[in-house]
């Protein structure tokens, strides 16, 4: 067991966490970066695909907010699309364009623009259908190439926020206010605790797909911020605005590969399987209709023709289908799927949480120190439904507006307000090291799966979230007595944040009983 100390310190290196680290090493501050794979691009920004929203011909703020509160059901936080809105485009390329360099894809001296559903204009800069991965790529390529000194470390596994009130030996905790001073960690090479002291913690942990049945998330997020948070008290909002993006695709072993938004963006249509285009029956605006009720218009199309998946025809747009978008053409062929001759077979699947840790409009939480930034938080720009391509532009903005917070109160020593001595942070204590039935773990993994996307998914009844709700209390109490007296692991781990997950988003479902956005209720 180590103690490392840090001046802030990053939970995540998605482009939120990258940024964020990026910004304040270049200004001097000590940056620590952990992640939970040793894989450093296991990480929903990097199977990021369509693109990130910049600015279209004839477009403006007022047009993208217009868009924005559209897709979010008008649920959505004005202050924060505002800031979003009239600084984005400054922000974009300021650090991607001028310094990053992301090769987004150009046309002579012009950047190339493609339009996603619930959009009035193109406006959405992209690199194929890899976007996310060249925009990690290019940000460790600039940490690489100027040196900066940010500390990384991978296979951590974060357990637990260090809090004053839960984590120290300080005798007046409780007539303090309550503060993050880091995290404890699970080094999964070392099989021992690291504990990450900082003077402000930045959770960029991504999103909680794992939690779902089907997703289009890496396997390695299971809600592991959001957990954290609610463990230490920390106000989380709009869990229940869960997205589901209509298509992944298809196969019989699985659902978990993207089809871009943007395939239908550039001329793809959805058609059921007899061929027949069926969304304008559900929508205006046909395939191009918000996400939300896209997903919901395929669930019923394959009720009413009885049907496992849809398709996207791409007749239109087949000549240019494996030079505009590479990796789907390519995973669809080791499917055995042609995509020269034939169309897309898709299915709903978890793709984002519009809710999360509330935060201020510079990414503060509502516990001292902490701040959150990317999919993790709730800024409220999403409202009841995320705009396709704004998760990517969010994270980045948000990482400057609150690495630029934290910078300042640094500058500040606003953090000795609640200073204490760090040999009062208490060491992680191990209750057992018993070695734990690996069958089971994975069979209570399984089962959450399962309800989560069954009751808990793109359409929800009063029953079904009654029966959630029964269900993962009853696994949650089992499971309290298997964790503290079994051996840790990042699966062990996974499973009590999934449960964790799984517990706060069907509470929030089952007390919201207005259908908005992606959280429709039949009943």
């Amino acid at each position: 067991m180590k103690k490392i100390t840090t001046d802030v310190l990053i939970i995540g290196a998605g482009i939120s966490g990258l940024v964020s680290g990026i910004l304040l090493a270049e200004k001097g501050v000590d940056v620590c970066i952990i992640y939970d794979t040793e894989d450093i691009t296991k990480s929903s920004s990097f199977w990021a695909q369509g693109g990130i929203v910049y600015k279209g011909k004839e477009d403006s703020p007022e047009l993208l907010k217009k868009d924005i509160l559209d897709a979010g059901d008008h649920l959505n936080f004005i202050p924060a699309v505002d800031k979003l809105v009239y600084n984005c485009s400054t922000i974009l390329h300021d650090i991607l364009i001028e310094k990053i360099k992301v090769p987004f894809e150009k046309e002579q001296d012009f950047f190339k623009l493609t339009g996603e559903a619930a959009h009035s204009v193109k406006r959405i800069l992209f690199v194929k259908d890899y976007t996310g991965k060249a925009i990690i790529e290019s940000l460790l390529n600039y940490i690489k190439s100027k040196n900066l000194s940010i500390n990384f470390y991978p296979s951590c596994y974060s357990i637990d926020l260090i809090t004053l009130s839960h984590s120290t030996n300080y005798s007046y905790s409780m007539y303090e206010e309550d503060r993050c001073f880091g995290v404890y960690a699970y080094d999964e090479k070392e099989d021992d605790i690291n504990i990450f002291i900082a003077k402000y913690t930045i959770l960029a942990t991504g999103g909680m797909g794992q939690v779902y049945l089907h997703t289009t998330n890496p396997p390695n997020i299971y809600g592991n911020g959001y957990a954290m948070a609610y463990r230490a008290h920390v106000k989380l909002i709009n869990m229940e605005y869960t997205q589901f993006h209509p298509t992944a695709l298809f196969t019989e072993h699985g659902h978990s590969f993207l089809i871009s938004e943007a395939v239908r963006g550039e001329g793809g249509e959805l058609v059921n399987i007899y061929g027949k285009p069926f969304m304008k029956e559900y929508h205006s605006l046909g395939s191009l209709a918000p996400r939300d009720v896209v997903a919901r218009s395929i669930i019923f199309e394959m009720q009413k023709t009885d049907s496992k998946f849809v398709y996207i025809d791409i007749n239109k747009i087949r000549k240019k289908i494996k030079d505009r978008f590479p990796s789907i053409y390519y995973t669809c062929k080791e499917n055995g799927i042609d995509l020269d001759y034939e169309n897309i077979p898709v299915v709903p699947s978890f793709h984002f949480q519009c809710g999360g840790i509330k935060v201020n409009l510079e990414g503060e939480s509502s516990l001292d120190g902490l701040y959150a930034v990317g999919e993790v938080s709730c800024t409220g720009i999403h409202g009841a439904n995320r705009l396709a391509s704004i998760s990517l532009l969010e994270g980045l903005c948000f990482a400057k507006f609150a690495s630029d917070s934290i910078y300042n109160k640094l500058l500040n020593k606003e953090y000795k307000k609640n200073y204490f001595s760090l040999d009062l942070i208490k060491d992680w204590e191990y209750t057992n090291k018993e070695e734990y039935d690996l069958i089971l773990v994975k069979q209570d993994l399984n089962y959450l799966k399962n309800i989560m996307w069954n009751y808990v998914g793109p359409i929800r009844t009063k029953k079904r979230l009654r029966r959630a709700l029964t269900d993962i209390t009853n696994l949650k109490n089992s499971f309290e007595d298997f964790y503290y007296e079994s051996k840790l692991s990042n699966l062990i781990l996974q499973l009590r944040d999934a449960i964790t997950c799984g517990l706060i988003v069907a509470t929030s479902a089952w007390k919201n009983k207005k259908s908005s956005g992606c959280h429709y209720r039949m009943d």
